[in-house]
């Protein structure tokens, strides 16, 4: 039994070290490697961006008031669409008590003149008719009685206008009806019935009954990186995705790009706009998020292979042609590289169409 055991051990120590022999073997082993043989051929190469931003109006009209006073009836909300001259809002007019007292000491003291007066124009005018006085008399009498009842007038709607902001000549067109000034949507209504609103002077922008602006007309609002900014031009096409709308590019121009960066995290941005081609069928609100695809360079039709065949060392650019196809063999050469989209790459010199270059390496094998 133990002359068994010793010669089993004896095997296994052998079979040890001759797969010790075969690993170390094939480890020495060459290794050889295959690579994908690529064609040169025609294709179209974009060079592109994305900046992120927003999606706003071009002009956004806050609506304020004319008059101080509390919000007495609200007549438009947010959505709806309006025309300049439309009452979106009504305002009630608190009256000042300073303000109020003068104005109705204002209109007694009319009334005392317009009565006096009236008794003169009556007793004159039947002197007059009974040729007592002259006709230069009467008409002084007539004047002043004419210039006291248009001075009770004017001082009765200055009262309605103190204690109620309307006169009854001009009630339709009173400054306690707020209108919208332009014709658009209206994006919001910031105040309720009962809140107090100001009107605007020179030391204050007043309230903002409503904000109003034309949704057919909008711009994307972005920022793009000083890198890259160098490379945009007024009139530059570029898409837009809006983020609630995934499945539609809007196609835009830009318009304008700002003078001056700001910076942002660590980055110095630049503010850039363009107007978007509003499309008839997608009702699209102010405020969505959104990306521009901006094209900054094309190449029609140029010759061009993937760019992860070509190497680049300092400022040349190299690629292997296909020698043998097998076994592999490859030939090191000199290229002229263009305009990349970031896979593929233009070809400028040094290949032409249905050239055969080595790609990526794809396996590994023993010799």
């Amino acid at each position: 039994m133990k002359k068994v055991l010793k010669i089993a051990g004896l095997v296994l120590l052998g079979l040890l070290v001759i797969w010790t022999f075969v690993f170390l073997y094939q480890k020495s082993r060459p290794k050889i490697k295959t690579y994908r043989i690529e064609t040169v051929t025609r294709n179209n190469i974009e060079k592109r961006t994305v900046a992120t931003g927003k999606v706003q109006p071009r002009n956004e009209i806050l609506i304020k008031p004319q008059m101080s006073g509390i919000i007495s009836e609200i007549y438009k909300e947010a959505g709806e669409k309006v025309v300049a001259g439309d009452v979106i809002a009504k305002i009630q007019v608190i009256p000042d008590m300073v303000n109020l007292s003068g104005a109705e000491s204002r209109v007694e003291r009319a009334q005392l003149s317009a009565d006096q007066s009236r008794s003169n124009y009556e007793r004159d005018r039947k002197l007059y008719e009974n040729q007592v006085i002259s006709k230069e008399e009467f008409e002084k009498v007539q004047l002043q009685y004419r210039n006291d009842q248009e001075e009770l007038r004017a001082a009765t709607d200055n009262l309605s206008l103190v204690r109620t902001g309307i006169t009854k000549s001009s009630a339709k067109y009173s400054n306690t009806l707020v209108r919208a000034t332009v014709s658009g949507t209206i994006l919001d209504v910031p105040v309720k019935v009962g809140n107090s609103v100001i009107q605007s002077n020179n030391f204050n922008d007043g309230t903002t009954i409503a904000s109003v602006a034309n949704l057919s007309d909008m711009l994307f609002v972005g920022k793009i990186d000083e890198t890259e900014v160098g490379k945009l031009s007024v009139n530059m096409p570029m898409e837009i995705t809006i983020g609630a709308i995934q499945d539609k590019k809007i196609p835009a121009k830009l318009e304008y790009v700002s003078p001056k960066g700001v910076e942002e995290s660590g980055a110095i941005l630049f503010e850039m706009k363009a107007a978007m081609e509003m499309p008839a069928d997608v009702f699209i609100r102010a405020g969505y998020s959104a990306n521009a695809d901006i094209i900054l360079d094309r190449r029609d039709s140029v010759l061009s292979i993937s760019e992860s065949c070509v190497e680049f060392s300092n400022d040349s650019a190299f690629v292997y042609t296909v020698k043998s196809e097998k076994p592999q063999e490859f030939d090191r050469k000199y290229v002229k590289a263009g305009l990349s989209d970031g896979i593929n790459i233009e070809i400028l010199e040094g290949l032409k169409m249905n050239d055969k270059v080595r790609g990526n390496e794809i396996i590994e094998t023993k010799k």
